[in-house]
């Protein structure tokens, strides 16, 4: 793991066209594992896989929100001649933001995976809740693995004791915790429905076709030419990324 501007990342091969992988909220960048593979062997620049502001091993320091992860992945991309971005779910809302044209990124291309874009009024006050709540802290790494598999949406779909879900634990004096801020909840709230019309880089919205939080028929408000990747649900990176590779690819 790495560190620029204090942003915890992973990366590899070389060149000015960077892809971004931005995993979604209470998750890490170790959810990409399965995907990376595919882009050692096929992407033809440079990549990133950062842990986002408040997650993994990245610095747990307020402010949060949309904007201020935007930036800190913009610090990432310094030096590159253009950005692609593959973003799950608010991590694909991050990388709408950073193609909204307010950082100096050139960034060619826009591909999110699960965006959540209609949020009801009970559901932001939820997030608030849980953006008020003192982390919790488990006697074992695995009750909080358990914790952060839970948080992320991957209970059922990654091992426990895998490196994984680890990625999400961190250790303090009283015992363990899920990598995870819990006041990074706090930067749900804006309309992503309106962030994501503000790119100006191509933007292609897809997920899963069993994904529980956005349908076919809400992504095509915004992409008319949204898509389902089939055999998936909301992590569709995970469950299926052959499927999403050939659609950043395509």
């Amino acid at each position: 793991m790495r560190t620029r501007a204090g942003i915890s990342h992973r990366s590899g091969g070389s060149g000015g066209d960077l892809l971004l992988l931005l995993h979604g909220l209470g998750a890490t960048g170790a959810v990409w594992d399965r995907l990376l593979p595919l882009v050692e062997r096929d992407w033809p620049g440079s990549w990133a896989v950062p842990d986002l502001r408040g997650h993994g091993r990245s610095p747990f320091e307020p402010p949060y929100g949309y904007a201020v992860h935007a930036a800190d992945v913009a610090s990432l991309a310094a030096g590159a001649s253009r950005v692609t971005v593959l973003g799950h779910s608010f991590g694909g809302v991050v990388g709408a933001v950073l193609a909204g044209g307010w950082y100096g990124v050139d960034v060619a291309r826009v591909v999110a995976l699960g965006v959540k874009i209609d949020w009801t009024p009970e559901e932001e006050a939820g997030a608030r809740r849980m953006a008020a709540r003192p982390p919790q802290v488990f006697a074992t790494a695995a009750e909080a693995a358990e914790r952060h598999l839970r948080l992320a949406g991957l209970t059922g779909l990654v091992d426990p004791s895998s490196e994984v879900a680890l990625a999400g634990v961190r250790e303090t004096s009283g015992g363990f915790t899920p990598a995870l801020d819990p006041r990074a909840f706090g930067a749900v709230g804006p309309s992503v429905e309106e962030v994501l019309r503000r790119v100006v880089a191509p933007l292609r919205l897809a997920a899963g076709a069993a994904d529980p939080m956005v349908g076919l028929t809400v992504m095509r408000r915004v992409d008319p030419d949204a898509v389902l990747v089939e055999d998936a649900g909301h992590n569709a990176h995970w469950e299926a990324p052959d499927a999403v590779w050939s659609l950043l690819r395509s």
